[in-house]
């Protein structure tokens, strides 16, 4: 089994991660067409309570692994780290069966808090349906976060990242294939054929789970589960306690993510009903907020998913052996990676927003949809940083600072979502503008108190990451003129995919040319990512016709 430094594995993992929620980004296109707003509502309804009881259940456990792994074995403890592992299994049989019946008896208390009164949309009893087809995963996907943990502990990111791409394909070979099959072939319900789509969660977990325990079975000596190891003196109750202790925090940090979409989702609903808003509208934005805007920003926000699993691992080492400065290195490079990457994408979704919508999602409602994509991508820039900042702590045993941090978060958002959402309504605005700017104040909250309590507990600074955010924003500023003016140069017919997807390719190739160039000759991508590791991508991207080392 291949082993992964910091940077290569934080490119695997990404680039793993960025497949699969491109892949979960284009089945959208042909099943949104086939679902319609009120099927893609109720889908959405059903996949994120789904989401948000995985993270319960085992969002926290990958990483929290992954930690012990990289303790255990840098300390040279062998049976520790092989104990922690199969402990680790038991629990989440546990806390996965008991997370699936939970949703599966309360689906209906479920989808009465979600749609509350709504009329002329989708029912509970749809909603219920649902959320009971989609709960049969939660007895599967968990137990990959274990197995992904531990091979990430290793600083094996290759397999649990291909794991991941397994997944994501036979999910949407189920959701495409089986609601197809239900609408057009066995004509049978809307609800019926939704719940069918979300049914794809338990065979991609399934398809996921043999892979990865086929190859860690084959790798058994390397990954020391065999039996002549040495014993160690830890015993299983400091190791349970402990992988509680890891856990916990990261479950809080995953789960926020989904907390965030949730409450928005309910109180968006909610809100826009008591505002008179019809069931139409209501169910076009608050499914446009929670689940389809959130498909096309998750490419940026798996920036922050790549870097976190390879990170973890690697200030765990850090800390373990006391070296700060290396620590320090470590958060501002990952900080500056999110910035020179993720500060360029979101800007040029939103400046693109009513073509890619158009793109993925048709051009009926092209405007409003539009409009939600465009204000929604700047979430997942602070949603980023929120998660890389609030993972360092997690790695620095810093759980209490985790648990005020993220708590923080939560309740600004919950409690500013109304309020912003009115204001922005009597200001003339749309309502959901209110709830966006709501959940950026959160992630802001959450992670900029992170940085601030590092820095003055540990001394960190952030020097470089800041001079590189002002570095950036020259390269950012002529990308924004570029689109603006090929924007106007370029005709476009909303109504045809083919033009949007044209108009799309043209427009962010060049912006990112452009942003790329400028940003190469100011000397940023080769202090971010090495002048070495940049030439060996520019090498692979143009078959080894240029190099940028003389």
């Amino acid at each position: 089994m291949k082993k992964s430094g910091f940077l290569e594995g934080t490119i695997i993992a990404t680039a793993a991660i960025v497949i699969t929620k491109i892949l979960g980004m284009l089945y959208v296109i042909p099943f949104y067409a086939m679902v319609g707003v009120q099927g893609s509502a109720l889908y959405a309804y059903a996949y994120n309570i789904y989401v948000m009881f995985l993270d319960i259940s085992s969002a926290g456990l990958p990483v929290a692994i992954s930690k012990i792994i990289k303790e255990y074995n840098t300390l040279g403890m062998m049976d520790a780290k092989v104990r922690a592992y199969r402990l680790g299994r038991k629990i989440i049989n546990f806390v996965s069966i008991a997370a699936f019946i939970i949703l599966f008896i309360f689906a209906e208390s479920i989808a009465t808090l979600i749609i509350g009164d709504l009329q002329g949309g989708n029912t509970i009893g749809d909603v219920a349906l649902v959320i009971r087809c989609v709960s049969f995963a939660i007895l599967v996907v968990p137990f990959l976060s274990v197995s992904k943990g531990y091979l990430q502990g290793h600083n094996i990111i290759n397999i649990s990242s291909m794991s991941q791409v397994i997944e994501q394909v036979v999910r949407i070979a189920v959701i495409l294939g089986g609601s197809y099959l239900a609408l057009n072939v066995f004509h049978l319900s809307l609800t019926t054929s939704v719940g069918i789509a979300v049914f794809g969660a338990f065979a991609g977990g399934l398809a996921a789970v043999l892979y990865i325990f086929s190859k860690m079975r084959g790798h058994k000596k390397e990954l020391s589960l065999t039996s002549d190891i040495k014993k160690d003196k830890i015993t299983n109750k400091e190791i349970i306690k402990k992988i509680i202790s890891y856990a916990v925090p990261f479950i809080i940090i995953d789960v926020g993510v989904s907390i965030y979409n949730f409450v928005d989702m309910v109180l968006i609903s909610r809100t826009m009903t008591s505002l008179g808003f019809d069931a139409y509208t209501t169910e076009f934005i608050t499914s446009s907020v929670a689940t389809w805007s959130s498909k096309i920003s998750m490419v940026v926000i798996s920036i922050a998913m790549g870097l976190t699993v390879s990170l973890i691992p690697n200030i765990v080492e850090a800390f373990t052996l006391k070296k700060w400065d290396l620590v320090e290195s470590r958060l501002n490079k990952a900080l500056q990676v999110i910035l020179v990457v993720s500060i360029p994408m979101v800007i040029g979704i939103s400046l693109l927003s009513r073509p890619i919508w158009s793109i993925f999602y048709g051009a009926t409602d092209v405007d409003l949809g539009g409009l939600v994509l465009g204000f929604y991508i700047f979430i997942s820039l602070f949603s980023n940083i929120y998660m890389v900042t609030s993972s360092t702590l997690q790695s620095l045993n810093k759980f209490k600072t985790v648990y005020l941090t993220t708590l923080g978060g939560y309740v600004l958002n919950a409690l500013l979502d109304v309020p912003f959402m009115l204001v922005a309504y009597h200001l003339g605005f749309e309502p959901f503008i209110g709830a966006v700017f709501a959940s950026i104040v959160g992630y802001s909250f959450s992670a900029f108190s992170a940085l601030f309590i590092l820095k003055k507990d540990h001394h960190l600074k952030y020097g470089e990451t800041f001079k590189m955010l002002g570095k950036i924003v020259i390269p950012t500023v002529v990308m924004i003129l570029v689109v603006l003016l090929l924007k106007i140069l370029i005709p476009l017919n909303i109504v045809s995919k083919t033009s949007c997807i044209i108009y799309v390719a043209i427009i962010s190739i060049v912006g990112a040319i452009v942003y790329l160039f400028v940003a190469y000759k100011q000397g940023i991508l080769t202090t971010v990512f090495g002048k070495e590791y940049l030439n060996k991508i520019v090498k692979k991207i143009t078959f080894g016709k240029v190099s940028i080392i003389k």
